[in-house]
């Protein structure tokens, strides 16, 4: 029988101790791993502890798998360090580096469960290039979970902190209080999850936090716009309410000037109304920090308000405009009259009757104006007639 060929057999133990000398090292680093420090220390829940539960598992197996694949290693390099190899020692040492020599685990079988020729025990073996692919199944799994808690602790710790030092100055600003509740009873369950379940941690948790921080922050500042901008209407209701005690007290001057000195009907008058209580109401509102409910009454107040002064200015310039048409007439009577003195018409017995009607009509009280314009126009049309008479003769 021919002796296997070792060179391939040289190959692979090559490659073995470079993977071993590079696996030591990674194990160790993997130990030092602050990642896997904190995860053992901490009281694991949900799928952060399930998975590190395997993990754990993976870690233990590499360093078995560590120390049988060094064992073989160690042998291999035994029997390649001979002087001579025999055939057989060719076959052993083959068979060390590329067949199943590593024993795993020996299983007994129980005497119920074997056949007449079967064995008690029942070996599981692998090849060293078969143990150091499983390894590497295995690293992967304690890396990844590893890594993965790590990063969502370093990612999601400090954005947490920031979310809570931003729900803490909203609150110092005055943000409304239900959103930020919301906020932060979110951001409590989430750092709750972060210390013992990272890998189950939900970031888009943090992004409803900010949402309703943000919210809370923009309601804070439409009240903050709410309350400036109802302030400054307050002050300019309060500057209405001083027009309009003036446009009353003007309203009511000219009433008094033209009571008695004219018909009753043709006064002008406007029932008494006093805003000021209903805007004293709404100040009452604005000092209780009630700024929700202002805005209607305020803007019925501006309403109310605004129609009362244009009622005012209508009746204050109606009653002043009886006393500018009489005075008109009684001008343009004068003037009449000093043209007929000027033409010599001063004593006319037609043009003084009606002169007489028309004085008497704009200084008796009440005075009618339509009868006192017609007097007066009655006059001038007269006179004007009697000038020109007197001319053509």
């Amino acid at each position: 029988m021919t002796a296997p060929s070792v060179a391939p057999a040289d190959a692979e133990l090559a490659r073995l101790e470079t993977a071993v000398e590079a696996m030591s090292r990674n194990l160790v680093e993997l130990d030092q791993l602050p990642a896997r420090q904190e995860l053992d220390s901490a009281t694991l829940t949900g799928r952060t502890a399930a998975e590190w539960a395997q993990a754990s598992v993976a870690m233990a197996t590499l360093w078995d798998g560590f120390r049988m694949l060094s064992e073989s290693i160690a042998r291999a390099q035994s029997l390649r360090g001979r002087r001579r190899l025999s055939d057989s020692d060719r076959a052993t040492y083959v068979h060390e580096v590329l067949g199943p020599s590593i024993l795993l685990s020996t299983r007994t079988v129980p005497l119920a469960q074997r056949g007449l020729l079967g064995a008690g025990q029942v070996a599981t073996t692998c090849s060293p290039a078969e143990l150091l692919a499983a390894m590497e199944r295995s690293f992967t799994t304690a890396v990844h979970v590893a890594t993965r808690a790590a990063d969502a602790w370093q990612r999601l710790l400090p954005a947490a902190g920031d979310a809570a030092a931003a729900l803490r100055r909203a609150r110092e600003s005055g943000a409304p209080a239900v959103l930020l509740d919301q906020a932060d009873r979110l951001l409590g369950e989430l750092t709750g999850t972060l210390a013992g379940d990272p890998l189950g941690a939900d970031p888009a948790i943090l992004d409803r936090v900010r949402e309703l921080i943000r919210r809370a922050e923009a309601e804070r500042t439409s009240a903050v716009e709410l309350r400036d901008s109802l302030t400054r209407r307050l002050s300019e209701a309060r500057r209405r309410a001083d027009e309009l005690d003036r446009a009353e007290r003007s309203a009511r001057e000219a009433r008094e000037r033209v009571d008695g000195r004219f018909p009753a009907g043709q006064i002008a008058a406007v029932r008494p109304v006093n805003l000021r209580p209903d805007l004293a109401a709404v100040e009452a509102l604005a000092a209780a920090g009630q700024w929700a409910l202002i805005s209607p009454r305020l803007a019925r107040w501006s309403r109310e308000a605004r129609e009362r002064l244009a009622a005012l200015t209508v009746v204050r310039a109606h009653n002043e405009r009886l006393l500018a048409d009489r005075a008109e007439l009684r001008g343009r009577l004068g003037a009449y009259q000093a043209k007929a003195l000027r033409h010599g018409l001063g004593e006319h017995p037609r043009l003084t009757p009606l002169a007489e009607r028309a004085r008497a009509l704009l200084h008796t009280a009440p005075c009618e104006l339509e009868q006192a314009r017609a007097a007066v126009d009655a006059y001038q049309e007269m006179l004007t007639a009697t000038i020109a008479r007197d001319a053509r003769s």
